[in-house]
């Protein structure tokens, strides 16, 4: 695995890194084991301070932190920046709530007083992907500094600066050594590190594939594990669909940072009496991107993050109309040498299609008629995955219905997607397990202590049970 810079935009190799040396490795585990025996009884209160610092650093150095992101994947400027913030608002919000959603649970119980502690795990592993590659790792890093969990982790090969640049501010936030290291791993590495003994938990976002590897290992070795993984959600227009809200959001919730987002909206669900408007609106919004330098303001549409995913994509989509799908639309080319890929809609796309329930990754947009609502949901729900989604309904009431009747981890009604630090974030089906961001994901890599205590022994114990006084 080469840990390589190449900017997608201008196609230059920017720099490579050296793979981590097994030395160095092992220097980095039993740091951060060190660590953790020293934060295993050390108040929340300690550490939270250094969190709001890493907040400051990234509102301080916005720009430049932006900068990298844009360079290295080719990120839209102006959604880098906004990625650099709310990396700042998740690290506030754990230093202003972790001591509250860390307080111990009082039981109410026969055996004696009660309470759940919630004390740190131990080391982590997190591999983390390249579409956000900052904050991917503030929110799997914010909560669990404050737990006292230290981190070792594996970014995306092709953003090796921003991980390094991730590392850095941490450091400067004042973090004690030991308590987040980058690791350029190769994928034997990875293995390894999961089967080593000093770590007690992964979290992992990225690709099914890679999920499924990771996870093998870690349940091998009993590491308890997280997985964010891919998804092809939907975004539902119901039959009294407002069309000028739909209108404005849809070409967003599927062009967001050039479509290469796991909540974004994959496969647009759309009644009948709304299907030709809708398309008409689509192709519109599709045909007037503007493809260009990502760091141009006027620039609305990023190069993909490489050439290897531009390839993937455009083979999936001639797989798909091979296979009976119509190209709908495809934006006329442009002359650009960088990884743009050409704004894509697909329509006729049935059950024996390649594409259909399959992720494309990219800005190609699935679109399907159905005859009403249940129609609706029952395609949604016809996925193997199930990680976001997206309802438009004449009343938020009656979208919230269509939404409790659909199997994903997220939906959002009459509205963009959002990722907010107090917004449990998580999937179901082959999209993963586990929640990260909001009070489920402060907790996932707890160790939730069961602590009893009495003055005097229960007198009626049977068995090493304790029993009540009456039966």
């Amino acid at each position: 695995m080469a840990y390589q810079t190449t900017n997608p935009y201008t196609n230059e190799v920017v720099k490579t890194y050296e793979n981590a040396t097994p030395e160095y490795v092992e220097e980095s585990l039993a740091k951060a084991q060190k660590l953790y025996k020293q934060w295993r009884n050390d108040p929340v209160f300690t550490r939270t301070p250094v969190l709001h610092k890493l907040a400051q650093i990234f509102r301080d150095e916005t720009d430049s932190l932006a900068k990298v992101l844009t360079t290295e994947m080719g990120k839209l400027y102006i959604e880098a920046k906004g990625e650099v913030i709310l990396c700042a608002m998740i690290a506030d919000y754990y230093a202003d709530h972790a001591a509250e959603l860390l307080t111990p649970r009082k039981i109410d119980t026969i055996a004696g007083e009660a309470q759940l502690e919630n004390h740190p795990l131990g080391v982590l592993l997190a591999v983390e992907p390249w579409n956000f590659p900052y904050y991917q790792m503030m929110r799997i890093f914010a909560p669990n500094f404050a737990v006292g969990d230290p981190i070792v982790y594996k970014h995306a090969a092709i953003t090796p600066a921003s991980a390094l640049a991730f590392e850095d501010a941490v450091r400067r936030a004042g973090a004690p050594d030991g308590a987040l290291t980058n690791l350029f791993l190769s994928y034997d590495q990875v293995s390894d590190v999961v089967a080593d003994k000093r770590i007690q938990g992964v979290a992992l976002t990225g690709s099914e594939r890679g999920g499924t590897a990771v996870a093998e290992v870690a349940g091998k070795y009993l590491k308890k594990n997280t997985m964010e993984l891919g998804g092809v959600d939907a975004f539902i227009v119901a039959h009294d669909a407002n069309m000028a809200d739909v209108k404005a959001i849809a070409p967003r919730a599927r062009l967001y940072n050039a479509g290469q987002v796991c909540t974004s909206s994959k496969r647009f669900i759309v009644t009948a009496n709304h299907y030709d408007e809708f398309l008409e609106s689509l192709k519109a919004a599709f045909s007037a991107v503007k493809m260009g330098d990502p760091m141009d303001p006027e620039t609305t549409l990023a190069p993909m993050n490489s050439k290897k995913a531009k390839d993937k994509l455009q083979a999936q989509v001639n797989e798909a109309i091979a296979g009976g799908a119509t190209a709908y639309y495809v934006h006329e080319p442009i002359d650009d040498d960088g990884q743009f890929f050409m704004p894509t809609i697909l329509t006729d796309i049935d059950k024996n299609n390649p594409a259909y329930g399959k992720e494309m990754f990219g800005p190609v947009a699935q679109v399907y008629k159905v005859a009403d609502d249940d129609a609706a949901v029952e395609l949604a729900n016809d996925a193997d995955y199930g990680l976001g989604g997206i309802v438009f309904a004449g009343s938020q009431e009656a979208g919230a219905e269509l939404a409790s009747r659909i199997e994903t981890g997220m939906v959002f009604v009459n509205t963009f997607f959002s990722s907010l630090p107090e917004l449990e974030f998580g999937g179901v089906k082959k999209s993963g397990f586990g929640r990260e961001l909001g009070q489920t994901g402060i907790s996932s890599f707890v160790n939730q202590e069961l602590v009893v205590k009495r003055d005097h022994p229960n007198d009626d114990e049977t068995g090493g049970l304790i029993l009540p006084h009456k039966f």
